[in-house]
């Protein structure tokens, strides 16, 4: 139920609560900041809209909307009916006011995407329908309807395109690489818009704890009672700090192919966020308006993007990170921690007249 007393269709099931409605919010609101400075700045690219115009008669977006409808189940109030209501009070949560169809599609794997170049379309698994409770799942709605709100089942449609291209043209070193070139830049893109929409989900469901329930399930299946949101947020700090510059690398390579960011990480951000004084301004109706997005500047995007990337290396534990700002703040001795090997960028060099063994060369 929504905060104005209305009851959707199909959401009987859910227990009544108050959920604050956000009018008039723009997606600059709850957008990552490395997210928000790349999408405005395309948006303001003169010529953007109609270079993407051009590009959607080679991709195959027609071609998606008729499978879905041929070969998916379309959500409506006769056909998955909690889950049309969950859409429709999602979309008046978020304000958005064409409500994107929305399609179940059989498939173990708890997954859920939005896509599409002129109208999003949105598209959850039966793994992940099944996966899921009543307010773990309305979490995901809430997700998928910001993906649509911010604009980013256009690009999601391009990264599926040239994934798929890449894929046909491998037998082609050079124009594989250049394909590639571009897939990689806009998974980076990609993983930061997850961090995105889960700020989405949580402000449509207005549950971090279902939140939380919901990323864990993703992680380790339907075994909730097996689990526990503060033991596995200790995973996610462990992730961080843990290691050395080794595994700073091994972290890089393992997260590039992926369209997402782990889901430790992706938790542990999103508690950040909801524990946020930007968080809270929202919940207080003090939020960015979409009226006012054709006066957002550009250099300003840019500026809070670089501020939050400072602010991340500067508070991250991770050693290649440390490394780097202690570079950027004029730190010395590294000399003294290329000598010891890896396990120098482990932890700040001894004192000076320390002996202890571990600071000894084999």
């Amino acid at each position: 139920m929504s905060d104005d007393g209305r009851q959707h269709p199909g959401t009987e099931r859910v227990p009544s609560r108050q959920r604050r409605r956000f009018p008039g919010i723009s997606s600059r609101a709850y957008e990552h900041p490395a997210d928000r400075s790349a999408l405005v700045a395309l948006r303001k690219l003169t010529g953007f809209d109609a270079v993407f115009k051009a590009l959607s008669g080679l991709l195959p977006e027609r071609s998606l909307r008729l499978l879905f409808l041929s070969d998916s189940v379309r959500v409506s109030e006769r056909q998955f009916a909690h889950l049309h209501g969950m859409l429709r009070d999602a979309c008046y949560i978020l304000d958005l006011e064409k409500v994107p169809p929305m399609y179940v599609t059989q498939d173990p794997q708890p997954n859920a995407m939005c896509v599409g170049l002129d109208e999003p379309v949105i598209v959850v698994s039966t793994g992940l329908v099944e996966l899921l409770d009543e307010e773990e799942m309305r979490a995901v709605v809430g997700h998928e309807v910001g993906h649509a709100l911010s604009g980013h089942s256009v690009y999601r449609t391009i990264l599926l395109f040239l994934t798929s291209l890449a894929l046909k043209v491998a037998w082609i070193p050079l124009g594989n690489m250049a394909i590639m070139a571009i897939v990689t830049a806009l998974r980076e893109w990609f993983r930061k818009s997850e961090l995105s929409a889960d700020r989405a989900g949580l402000l449509v469901g207005q549950d971090v704890r279902a939140s939380m329930r919901g990323l864990m399930k993703i992680a380790g299946g339907n075994h909730l009672h097996e689990m526990n949101v503060d033991a596995f947020l200790e995973q996610a700090e462990e992730y961080d700090s843990g290691g050395d510059l080794r595994d700073s690398v091994l972290k890089i390579l393992n997260v590039l192919p992926r369209s997402h960011p782990f889901t430790t990480v992706r938790a542990a951000e999103l508690k950040k966020w909801a524990e946020s004084r930007e968080h809270q301004r929202i919940m207080d109706g003090h939020y960015p308006r979409r009226d006012e997005d054709k006066d957002t500047s550009v250099g300003d995007s840019f500026r809070e993007s670089a501020a939050s990337y400072a602010g991340d290396a500067k508070d991250s534990k991770d050693p290649l990170m440390k490394l780097v700002t202690d570079l950027a703040g004029g730190a010395g001795d590294l000399g003294g921690r290329v000598r010891r090997g890896f396990d120098g960028f482990r932890s700040p060099p001894p004192a000076k007249g320390d002996t202890a063994s571990g600071d000894r060369e084999e």
